[in-house]
């Protein structure tokens, strides 16, 4: 094929794809209940740096709202939430579902379990995202790591 063919042909093609491209993005609003009060400002602080940098980074096409504990519902019932469908995504520790699923008490922090460095090493070098994203599954959910080893992100399957 001659070349002068080619690259024409892949400037027509680049010159048909460029209306999709330039279609503005729709706008996306998520609320995110936190089972934490605005005062901790390390843990609930995490959750609004996150929404921040959502919104930086999609030019504000995506924005996701944090909620303290007790503005949207209480602070033990934001997977709850979630797993209903009621919100798009938490900001919760696994720990406090311990009741509805023991093993879920690993994902946040165990008496004289694994450290940061250890965990981060479990989740993302063995098999521990799967086994949270399984765990989390039951309860129609996403398990997310964040920056904060203390805090964990859970995001409705409806909202993926």
């Amino acid at each position: 094929m001659d070349r002068r063919v080619f690259l024409g042909a892949a400037g027509g093609a680049a010159a048909l794809a460029t209306p999709a491209l330039a279609q503005a993005n729709p706008e996306v609003r998520w609320r995110m209940p936190s089972s934490f009060p605005r005062n901790l400002d390390v843990l609930y602080g995490s959750c609004e740096r996150l929404s921040r940098r959502v919104a930086e980074l999609t030019d504000g096409k995506f924005r996701i709202t944090p909620s303290p504990a007790g503005e949207i519902v209480p602070a033990l019932q934001v997977l709850d939430l979630v797993q209903q469908g009621s919100v798009e995504c938490g900001h919760t520790p696994a720990l406090f579902y311990y009741g509805k699923e023991p093993a879920l008490a690993f994902f946040t922090c165990v008496p004289f379990g694994m450290n940061r460095r250890q965990m981060a090493a479990w989740m993302r070098y063995g098999d521990g995202l799967a086994l949270a994203n399984e765990l989390f599954g039951a309860f129609n959910c996403v398990f997310m790591i964040p920056a904060i080893p203390a805090c964990r992100w859970a995001a409705g399957s409806g909202g993926r």
